[in-house]
């Protein structure tokens, strides 16, 4: 599956916010949205409104592609309840992103490349899915071999960020269990999102 390769302090700066969690902020320079006359926009029309926060939950969750947030939101239309929350579920299970809440990666790309290489295991067995949703009760962690491992090692000493609630730092500080389906009031988004709007977009797109 491709990975975002791109720019990502550029994608930050357009939405003044350090989105990916990196230590070092990307904010602390140039902090306008990028172009000549960045700070200066234009208001957008509906569409662009829309288009825009589908952007950004898209970069929040490690520059997903169209086709992975519409697949999301597929399994969030037919799944009872509210399709708004639903997507945030479904797209704050994927296992790259637990890794990256549990503080097992420094970054949500860092994360999403220890899942693709074989470095995660969920209930002891090794998953390279990054999609793979996390239910509640399962534990996830680093393979006992890649334990050492810079990028790991060096996320587990960033502790100012915080594991949200619904997510358990086990003792070892290698594994964390999912505890209960998160919510959208605790999802801990480093920018607000119209999630309720991206289902708008999404139900006239997909």
């Amino acid at each position: 599956m491709a990975r975002y390769r791109g720019p990502k302090n550029r994608v930050a700066r357009r939405f003044s916010a350090n989105i990916f969690g990196k230590a070092r902020n990307p904010m602390l320079h140039k902090q306008n949205p990028p172009g000549m006359h960045g700070a200066k926009r234009k208001k957008k029309s509906d569409f662009g409104v829309q288009l825009e926060e589908r952007q950004k939950l898209k970069a929040v969750y490690g520059m997903l592609s169209q086709k992975q947030l519409v697949n999301a939101y597929r399994k969030a239309l037919i799944t009872p309840g509210n399709t708004a929350h639903n997507l945030l579920e479904q797209l704050e299970c994927r296992l790259d992103n637990v890794v990256f809440r549990l503080r097992l990666a420094p970054s949500i790309f860092a994360a999403q490349q220890l899942v693709s290489h074989g470095h995660i295991q969920v209930n002891g067995k090794k998953v390279d899915r990054r999609s793979f949703l996390v239910r509640p009760g399962m534990l996830v962690s680093v393979k006992p071999a890649s334990r050492q491992m810079k990028a790991i090692i060096v996320a587990q000493e960033y502790a100012s960020r915080e594991i949200p609630g619904y997510l358990a730092l086990e003792e070892d500080k290698f594994s964390g269990k999912l505890l209960s389906a998160p919510q959208m009031d605790q999802v801990p988004l480093p920018l607000p999102v119209n999630v309720p709007l991206v289902c708008e977009f999404l139900s006239h797109s997909s």
